[in-house]
């Protein structure tokens, strides 16, 4: 009787001195809002859904989508931002999390102190296409018309300090090149502009032109991670002509700064599950993106290098949106 009683005794003085990690062995209790700061149908909103769709089934709690898209998804952060630090908050972001700090003047929310990031959920790689008129069937040709004809390529993106911008920004750095940037207001309409013939080059990520490779309405000439991807193997990565050349953009989890440790910790094991499962993996294969876990202390610094990666682009490109 006295064990028993000098037992519950060791349980309740856990939970008195303890609350966040009572709360995190319970947790979730109720419904978890997970929100996209991206309109629906795009590659956050999709890896949202197949990742947190799972989520549910292991936590056997709802993790409910919200899209609260705007500003290259600085409205949405600004929500998750101001949100309480309870992990009933979730946000799913991409690398442009980083960008927005510069591209933006005045954002109401600090980028690296006012969340966590949980972990990366999926890589993205970038491709390099040229229009088939171009006599360019690798980096080394591009590369040398570029320099035969400065400033007369053009290359096409989403917009002033998109993904594709920022990727080909770093290309044109390294390679020396001199091309000229005309920003689109999204992927779809620097897509269609390199089909058309309108622009001559531009890089994006895979999962959205799929088709207009397959198709061959674009030519592929070189991919933007270190090595080479399962989807083209037979089309190299740029760094094989341009040494350190590398650049990847991802999808990660975040919640509010301050939600206790314990809970960060429970959602980035349950996330880790998730990505971990073969029927995900499947379904986020077929968008051409890699799981990618990452505990928070490695996301962490992640964030901070690729912060500092962020600002020296910007800063060259002069980009800014407002």
């Amino acid at each position: 009787m006295k064990r028993c009683c000098r037992v519950t005794v060791g349980v309740l003085l856990a939970v008195l001195f303890c609350p966040s990690v009572a709360l995190a062995q319970t947790y979730p209790e109720k419904p978890v809002r997970v929100i996209v700061v991206y309109p629906p149908g795009g590659s956050n909103d999709v890896t949202a859904r197949i990742v947190f769709q799972k989520m549910s089934e292991l936590a056997r709690q709802q993790f409910v989508i919200e899209n609260r898209g705007g500003a290259a998804g600085s409205i949405g952060a600004d929500v998750v931002a101001k949100s309480p630090s309870d992990g009933y908050t979730i946000m799913v972001q991409s690398a442009s999390h980083l960008a927005n700090a510069f591209l933006y003047k005045n954002l109401p929310y600090d980028t690296l102190n006012d969340f966590i990031g949980v972990t990366m959920l999926i890589r993205q790689v970038g491709i390099l296409m040229v229009h088939p008129s171009m006599p360019v069937y690798s980096v080394r040709d591009l590369i040398a018309l570029a320099k035969k004809r400065p400033g007369q390529i053009l290359y096409g993106s989403a917009g002033s300090g998109s993904g594709g911008h920022l990727m080909m920004a770093q290309l044109i750095s390294m390679a020396g090149m001199k091309m000229v940037h005309v920003p689109y207001r999204g992927g779809s309409p620097s897509m269609t502009a390199t089909i058309s013939g309108e622009t001559q080059a531009i890089i994006s990520i895979i999962g959205p032109v799929l088709s207009h490779i397959k198709t061959k309405r674009v030519r592929p000439l070189a991919v933007t991670s270190e090595k080479r991807v399962k989807q083209f193997p037979d089309v190299p990565a740029i760094g094989e002509t341009i040494p350190g050349y590398e650049f990847t953009a991802w999808v990660g989890a975040f919640v509010p700064a301050g939600t206790p440790k314990p809970i960060v910790d429970k959602l980035n094991a349950d996330l880790k599950k998730v990505l971990a499962d073969p029927g995900v993996a499947a379904k986020l294969d077929n968008l051409t993106a890699d799981p990618l876990y990452t505990t928070p202390d490695e996301f962490a610094r992640r964030l901070k290098s690729g912060y500092e990666k962020y600002k020296k682009l910007i800063e060259m490109t002069g980009a800014t949106i407002g």
